[in-house]
């Protein structure tokens, strides 16, 4: 079975995601790792278009579930924080939109979620990937926030972020995400909109993790 959260970057699906499914005892899925693993591809493949898919047909992405965990795997190797620098950062939305990247994410997903319960969030999932969610949701934010909370998560991280660069990224990526021609960033149909621009983390999560514990 699968729940899906969607949103723009930095709404505060993925933290909110993991909090759920800790509450409820679901797995977490996350397709933002996939994407940004075959993004770390295309980045050693020079950037270059004309190459990444046949770089990519040389490297093996799965995702294992270890107990509670569930692991993005790059060629058996745990993916961590060399998918989330501000250079994969910055090329992700260019990757997600290649149709070839996303029907093999789709595929690696739909399959995990035969077997397991999960909480997923992304950009399309409810709107392409799991149109038959059992239940949807929507988060939304404004960028000024959205942009303070990764800024303080790559701080968290260990890393050393400029909040204007952060703000500028999150502003083009809801641009590339919203315009791309192949399943770009929609509110699906049946989605519980959450506006989290003022909502205290702790209220978002409960309000997710009931109506899943419902189901």
């Amino acid at each position: 079975m699968i729940v899906t959260i969607d949103g723009p970057a930095g709404s505060g699906k993925s933290s909110t995601a993991k909090a759920v499914a800790r509450q409820t005892g679901w797995h977490y899925l996350d397709s933002g790792a996939l994407y940004r693993t075959f993004t770390l591809i295309y980045i050693r493949s020079g950037a270059d278009d004309n190459r990444f898919e046949e770089t990519a047909d040389n490297h093996e992405i799965e995702l294992s579930v270890e107990g509670r965990r569930v692991i993005t795997l790059l060629d058996g190797k745990e993916m961590g924080d060399e998918i989330r620098t501000k250079e994969v950062s910055g090329k992700v939305s260019h990757v997600a939109a290649i149709g070839w990247v996303r029907d093999r994410v789709n595929r690696i997903m739909r399959e995990a979620a035969e077997k397991y319960n999960f909480i997923a969030d992304g950009r399309d999932l409810g709107s392409v990937v799991f149109p038959e969610a059992r239940l949807k949701f929507f988060m939304v934010a404004d960028p000024e926030v959205r942009a303070k909370r990764r800024f303080e998560e790559m701080k968290e991280n260990g890393m050393n972020p400029d909040y204007d660069e952060v703000l500028s990224n999150i502003k083009s990526r809801d641009k590339a995400d919203s315009g791309r021609k192949i399943a770009p960033l929609t509110e699906p149909e049946g989605a519980i909109r959450i506006d989290t621009t003022s909502l205290a983390f702790k209220k978002q999560v409960e309000l997710i993790a009931e109506k899943v514990k419902s189901v």
